[in-house]
C-alpha cells in the first residue's frame, strides 16, 4: 500500500525540522575534534582532520586554573542550591496548601506576583544589600535566596501538587497523635516526590547552567563556576582558544545529562505510582 502523499510531506517536514534543531549540537561536537584555526570561517560541518587536542587544553585549565576546580565550584553551587531550593520550597508549599492563618490568600498572590518582575530589575537592589553586607566575591549571594523559599515557580508546583492530595490523610494523622512537622515529613512529602524531582532537576539544571548571577557576584576567577570559566578562553586582545572553549563547552554538558537521566526514572515512577483517590 503506497503511503499517502501528506504522511510523506509530514514526515519529511519532521526530519527538516529535526535536523535544523540537532545542527547546533552537531556543529559544537564537531567543533571539538577540529583544530582552532578551522573552527572560525570554515563552512565544513565535520572535520577534516580529527584532534583530541582541544580535550587535552580544556583539561589542563586556564589561567592557571584546574577544570577540576570549575567543576567542583559548579557542583557546590548546584547542589546547594537543589537542596535549599528542595527544602524551604516544600515547606512554604506545605504551608500554602494545608494551614489555615490569616492572610494566606494576600500572601501567596503576593508571592505569584514575584513571578511578573524580571530578575534584571532586582538585580541592584540586591547587589547593593550584599555589598552593605560585605558578601560581594561569595557564593552567599548565590545560595541564600535558595534557602529562603525565593524561587515562587516552585512554591507554586508543590502547593498545587499537594492540594491533590486528599485531606482525610492530614486528618487520620492527627488523630494518631501527628503534628505538622510529622504530617509533613511523613505524608506530604513521600506523595509529593514528583514535584520534587522536578524542582530538583529544574534548579541543577539553571544553577549549573547560569553565567549572569555569577558574573554579577564573583571577581576571583578561583571562585568561577563552568559558566563564567569559559570566558576565560576569549580573550579580544589576543588569541582566543576556541578549540578548548567547545571542548569545554561539551565536557559541561555531561553532569547536566546524567543529572537528568538518573532522576528523570524517579520522575516517571513517581507519577505512575502516586495516584491517589480521594
Amino acid at each position: 500500500m503506497r503511503p499517502k502523499l501528506s504522511t510523506v510531506a509530514w514526515h519529511v517536514g519532521a526530519i527538516a525540522l529535526l535536523a535544523v534543531v540537532l545542527y547546533p549540537i552537531v556543529w559544537v561536537t564537531a567543533a571539538t575534534f577540529k583544530p582552532t584555526e578551522d573552527i572560525i570561517g570554515s563552512l565544513q560541518l565535520l572535520p577534516t582532520r580529527i584532534t583530541t587536542i582541544n580535550y587535552e587544553r580544556a583539561v589542563e585549565g586556564i589561567a592557571g586554573i584546574s577544570v577540576v576546580r570549575f567543576f567542583w565550584n559548579s557542583t557546590v553551587l548546584a547542589v546547594l542550591s537543589v537542596v535549599g531550593t528542595v527544602a524551604s520550597s516544600a515547606m512554604a508549599a506545605y504551608a500554602f496548601a494545608r494551614l489555615r492563618f490569616r492572610g494566606r490568600t494576600l500572601m501567596f498572590g503576593l508571592m505569584i506576583a514575584t513571578l511578573l518582575l524580571p530578575f534584571h530589575v532586582l538585580i541592584i537592589p540586591q547587589y547593593v544589600v550584599f555589598q552593605k553586607l560585605g558578601l560581594v566575591d561569595t557564593y552567599a549571594p548565590l545560595l541564600l535566596g535558595k534557602f529562603l523559599a525565593t524561587e515562587a515557580f516552585f512554591v507554586f508546583l508543590m502547593v498545587q501538587f499537594m492540594r491533590g492530595i486528599p485531606y482525610e490523610l492530614d486528618e487520620s494523622a492527627k488523630i494518631d497523635g501527628a503534628g505538622h512537622w510529622a504530617v509533613f515529613w511523613n505524608i506530604l512529602l513521600p506523595l509529593s516526590r514528583p514535584a520534587i524531582i522536578t524542582t530538583a532537576i529544574f534548579t541543577f539544571i539553571w544553577t549549573w547552567n547560569d553565567f549572569f548571577g555569577p558574573l554579577i557576584y564573583l571577581s576571583t576567577p578561583e571562585k568561577y563556576p563552568l559558566p563564567l570559566a569559559l570566558q576565560l578562553f576569549i580573550d579580544e586582545t589576543a588569541g582566543s582558544d576556541f578549540g578548548a572553549l567547545m571542548a569545554m563547552s561539551m565536557l559541561a554538558l555531561v553532569p547536566v545529562i546524567l543529572f537528568f537521566l538518573f532522576f528523570q526514572r524517579f520522575l516517571v515512577e513517581g507519577v505512575s505510582t502516586s495516584g491517589l483517590k480521594g
